[in-house]
């Protein structure tokens, strides 16, 4: 086992994020920098980047303080002009820069929404050598396919652009239903092999298919669609390009929606937050009672508190 244990560690790895210039977005990417420096263990060395969009306005002065304080690297990128409006698309687009930026230089890039909090270490992101994908299933099957439901026409036209080939299809189960599903990957967490150039094909696809005619009406029937079409374009082509036995899911631990804590009747709902190795959240910090409500221990919910903006 410490054989094992010490070639997982000999793989270099990079952190990147996304921070737009808004005070929740800022408040978010400066939590995960900080926990992941605080708590990350082997990890909390590692390099971090943060991808900002040039076509939006700076992100503040106190931000750009603070990310060079915790020796973050602030890395402007650019929008494709027909997407700046459309819903997580600077996600896409900053994790194929951060991608192709990470070629060459390290083995592994962990691709993290701002909204992600490292609470201990994420020794899992170091993938085992012949392994392309950590990721964990998304949280609802919402807009997900059941996996002894039909396709339904959505899901049709995704595989169809992706060219995803039926044999690649395979269960999974959603982390707060527990309930089976065809593939459907968490956007926000994610570990790739840069050299697979798997997130730049992600952004490649997404920009040639996400306005065709067919998807509009789908945004127009329910704006979830488009909230979620970066979710599904990037499941598709997960499909067409890496065989299963080139990904791995990480333990439930990883990537718990703080959310939905209420709603999650599963034996994987931790007593207290310092269960989880990463979590996603809402801006929790938003709702002034939120020290009460936090399932979490005094030390962690000082620890947020002291790093939160004072009204």
């Amino acid at each position: 086992m410490a054989q094992v244990r010490d070639t997982i560690e000999e793989r270099s790895v990079v952190i990147a994020t996304i921070a737009h210039p808004t005070s929740t977005s800022e408040t978010n990417a400066l939590l995960l920098t900080e926990s992941m420096r605080a708590f990350g263990g082997s990890l909390s060395s590692a390099p971090i980047w943060c991808f900002t969009p040039e076509n939006e306005s700076p992100v503040s002065a106190f931000f750009k303080r603070r990310l060079d304080s915790l020796d973050v690297v602030m890395v402007p990128f650019q929008m494709a002009r027909k997407s700046r409006e459309f819903a997580f698309a600077g996600h896409v687009h900053a994790a194929a820069n951060a991608e192709s930026k990470a070629m060459a230089q390290v083995e592994l890039l962990v691709w993290l929404a701002p909204n992600t909090l490292v609470l201990q270490e994420p020794r899992n992101f170091l993938l085992q050598r012949g392994k392309s994908l950590g990721y964990r299933p998304v949280h609802h099957k919402l807009l997900g396919s059941g996996i002894e439901e039909p396709l339904d026409e959505f899901w049709t036209l995704i595989y169809e652009h992706c060219g995803v080939p039926e044999d690649q299809v395979f269960a999974m189960r959603t982390q707060i239903e527990d309930i089976p599903i065809r593939p459907y990957f968490n956007a926000g967490s994610l570990i790739v092999e840069p050299d697979t150039k798997i997130l730049q094909t992600w952004l490649d696809t997404f920009l040639r298919i996400f306005q065709k005619a067919e998807y509009l009406r789908f945004y127009n029937q329910d704006k979830r669609y488009e909230i979620f079409m970066h979710q599904a374009v990037l499941t598709g082509v997960f499909l067409s390009n890496l065989a299963k036995k080139r990904m791995v899911e990480l333990p439930p631990s990883y990537n718990y929606p703080l959310n939905l804590y209420a709603e999650d009747k599963t034996k994987n709902r931790p007593e207290s937050l310092e269960d989880c190795v990463t979590i996603r959240h809402e801006g929790f910090y938003e709702d002034s009672k939120w020290m009460e409500k936090i399932p979490a221990r005094k030390l962690l919910k000082d620890w947020i508190a002291e790093r939160l903006p004072q009204a």
